[in-house]
């Protein structure tokens, strides 16, 4: 059941978007033992009350009854706050109650109490306690939540070294706090937030080799071209023209900036969730291609901005995990999203591990799935939206 349990009230809590049929709770032990400790010490929530990678909103649906001074959520997910939004009305919470913030929003500017439900990347936790330092104070309550296996000593370093002498609790339901007491005498060294590298010499798309590539904190693999985003480089449509081409989860956007670089007339759609990836998706392409090049930067629920029936083609990395949970959950969604918005006769190609069977999934949705490519690890598949007695064709990997 979704339904917290705290000393302000009883939430019922739902992930988004909301699917009957998904088993995974909107909060987890961590969340409940952070709650309980706040409510134990007697915590005082009467300032300003800044709550970090706040994943569903359970966090924030259970304090804002508690009537602190300013409540703020700070994510990087729109899922997350959507579903934060969602939990809100349900629990009868004023419009503003919480101030939501993204991760690329100015923070407070004084913060009073601090929760930090500890993100699976320790990049974007080190680039958030950077930007949030400078508002904590001496007197600021600082507790961080996780389940044991997300809580390690590269974590507590972090509070450490970037806001004071650091030290963790005993372990429930697997579930532990950070406990941090702000020193005015820490000086951080500075943020290495966003991280610039190189694309290598032998990144296999033309344009591409040597580009100087941003990535903000959070972003899948932010030091390095990984070896998925590599292998579907090296097999990208080619010969597309005047086509509208949307890259799908797209990261820091490199492929969609192949796509700008090698093919002129193409209209490029950059999506993804994460407001971190948008970011340095759209610093990438406005670097390399310019501000003169049309092209879409959407913050949002896969494709669910686009028009039905308005894309050509569709370029898809589907992640295969929702923080801890294995699930191919978010890949059929967004391959039925990108099914919604292509035209007939579009085509959505996917690069993924061989041994999640997305074939078998395309079929399903679209009725076909052709394999473009493969190799000891990766598949990169190609899937048409057929119109009523069409064949499948268009363009080829290069």
């Amino acid at each position: 059941m979704n339904r917290l349990t705290t000393s302000w009230g009883a939430f019922t809590l739902t992930r988004h978007p909301e699917d009957p049929r998904d088993q995974l709770r909107a909060w987890d032990a961590s969340d409940e033992y952070l709650l309980g400790r706040l409510a134990e010490d007697g915590t005082d929530l009467s300032g300003t009350v800044a709550v970090l990678g706040d994943r569903w909103g359970a966090l924030v649906t259970a304090l804002q009854a508690a009537g602190p001074g300013e409540l703020v959520q700070i994510s990087d997910s729109y899922l997350g706050r959507e579903a934060t939004r969602a939990n809100l009305a349900r629990a009868g919470a004023a419009p503003d109650a919480v101030r939501l913030l993204t991760t690329q929003d100015p923070p407070p500017e004084r913060i009073d109490v601090l929760l930090v439900r500890v993100p699976k990347s320790l990049a974007l936790l080190e680039d958030q306690l950077h930007r949030l330092a400078p508002a904590v104070h001496e007197g600021t309550v600082v507790v961080g939540t996780g389940m044991v296996k997300e809580i390690h000593t590269s974590t507590l370093r972090l509070f450490e070294r970037i806001l004071g002498p650091t030290r963790t609790s005993l372990a429930v339901k697997k579930a532990r706090l950070i406990h941090t007491t702000p020193d005015p005498a820490v000086t951080p060294r500075p943020n290495p937030w966003p991280h610039r590298y190189d694309l290598p010499a032998d990144t296999p798309a033309p344009g591409l080799p040597g580009l100087t590539v941003t990535n903000h904190a959070g972003v899948f693999c932010a030091d390095r071209l990984d070896i998925g985003t590599r292998f579907l480089l090296a097999n990208l449509p080619g010969g597309i023209g005047r086509v509208r081409v949307a890259d799908l989860g797209c990261g820091n956007g490199v492929v969609g900036l192949a796509i700008a670089l090698h093919e002129p007339d193409a209209e490029l759609i950059f999506t993804d969730e994460s407001y971190q990836a948008v970011a340095s998706a759209e610093e990438n392409f406005r670097t390399h291609v310019g501000d003169g090049r049309k092209a879409e930067f959407l913050v949002g629920d896969g494709l669910a901005d686009v028009p039905d029936g308005s894309v050509d083609l569709v370029l898809n990395n589907p992640p295969f995990h929702t923080h801890q949970a294995t699930t191919d959950r978010t890949a059929r969604r967004m391959f039925t999203d990108a099914r919604r918005a292509l035209r007939p006769g579009g085509e959505l190609w996917v690069i993924g591990n061989r041994h999640l069977g997305y074939h078998v999934t395309l079929r399903r949705i679209f009725g076909n799935s052709e394999l473009v490519a493969s190799d000891a690890k990766f598949v990169v598949l190609r899937a048409v939206r057929q119109a009523q007695g069409a064949t499948a064709g268009g363009p080829k990997a290069r």
